[in-house]
């Protein structure tokens, strides 16, 4: 029997797709709001991204209410109605066993401010070779065309 070791590697293109297939029906099952939780109700949550298991068993869903507010009660709401959402994806999404669902908060908006943060440094956009005074959103100047436009009128 072959050994499937995948130990460095990243996620098999069936765990990708199991896993956005359950992030489009979670997200469809809490859109709607057929949940009876009075805090789901009232809160609009997105799933950006869900994560299986090798197995295929375990969903981590990782999920974010709009506006990033009320993020504990949210997944703890969440993880009260796990088996109620559980029933409702299996009915959206066709599989031999419906995955048992796991609740995070998604932390990937953080880390892009964070890293966004670190690119607008002075010390990270002079080893890059910019600027600091210059603002992050305007385009890069053309420095060295300039000069060499220069160099061309004076020739």
């Amino acid at each position: 029997m072959k050994t499937n070791d995948r130990s460095g590697s990243g996620p098999s293109q069936r765990m990708l797709r199991v896993g956005e297939l359950v992030r489009h029906a979670l997200a469809d099952v809490l859109q709607r709001g057929d949940h009876v939780d009075p805090v789901l109700s009232g809160v609009l949550v997105t799933v950006p991204e869900v994560r299986m298991s090798p197995d295929l068993k375990i969903a981590t869903c990782y999920v974010m209410p709009l506006g990033g507010k009320d993020v504990t009660p949210v997944l703890k709401a969440l993880a009260a109605n796990q088996k109620m959402l559980r029933t409702e994806v299996g009915r959206r999404v066709e599989l031999k066993s419906v995955p048992s669902l796991r609740f995070l908060k998604d932390t990937s908006f953080d880390e892009g401010a964070r890293i966004d943060a670190l690119l607008r440094k002075p010390e990270v956009a002079r080893d890059l070779g910019k600027d600091p005074a210059h603002d992050a959103d305007a385009p890069p100047s053309d420095d060295a065309h300039t000069a060499d436009a220069h160099k061309d009128e004076q020739a």
